[in-house]
């Protein structure tokens, strides 16, 4: 895990805007280094969460080669390691009975949530890194709309639009499933 740690803040030192070491300060004193991507889901142990948004990483880096979009480094690196952003500080370990292999029961850990900032998911996302660096608009609404279709469905409208829009944002909602399927069970 260690490795994936030192990528993600190799990668993370390469964004050159205003505030970013006070992001990158903050990113230190929080658990987004330690944190899972889920409970249950995808990445549900600890590093889980870097684990998946380096993955993302990857696979939005050959999409956008793929389809020759014109898409800055700093960029690629913004949308993809921090559209977790919200999930800093969000889930905690706690206990329950279960039983072991033997038959007896245990208390074993397991992650939970406690949402302190109860402000959604992408948007809380945004949130987060504008409180430290400024967005394109591009990084804006790809982090915002990167969960796609789980959005509600009275989002679909806006959603669509905002694909069309700010084509960056379907390809990362796109690697941000693919890597939750294929990189992270």
């Amino acid at each position: 895990m260690s490795e994936v740690k030192d990528k993600v803040k190799e990668l993370l030192n390469k964004v050159n805007r205003p505030g970013m070491q006070e992001l990158l300060d903050f990113l230190d004193k929080s658990d987004y280094y330690e944190a899972p991507a889920s409970t249950k889901y995808h990445g549900a142990y600890k590093g889980g969460l870097i684990e998946h948004s380096y993955n993302v990483y990857k696979i939005l880096k050959g999409k956008i080669e793929y389809h020759k979009m014109d898409v800055s480094e700093e960029t690629l690196i913004i949308v993809t390691l921090l559209h977790d952003l919200c999930k800093v500080n969000f889930y905690k370990t706690d206990f329950r009975n279960a039983k072991n292999a033997k038959g007896e029961w245990e208390k074993v850990p397991y992650y939970t949530i406690e949402d302190t900032i109860p402000y959604g998911h992408g948007e809380k996302s945004v949130m987060m890194i504008t409180e430290y660096i400024k967005l394109t608009n591009d990084e804006k609404y790809a982090i915002r709309w990167h969960m796609g279709f789980s959005e509600p469905k009275e989002q679909y409208l806006a959603l669509g639009q905002a694909f069309k829009k700010y084509p960056l944002a379907l390809l990362l909602h796109e690697a941000d499933m693919e890597t939750t399927y294929f990189n992270n069970i």
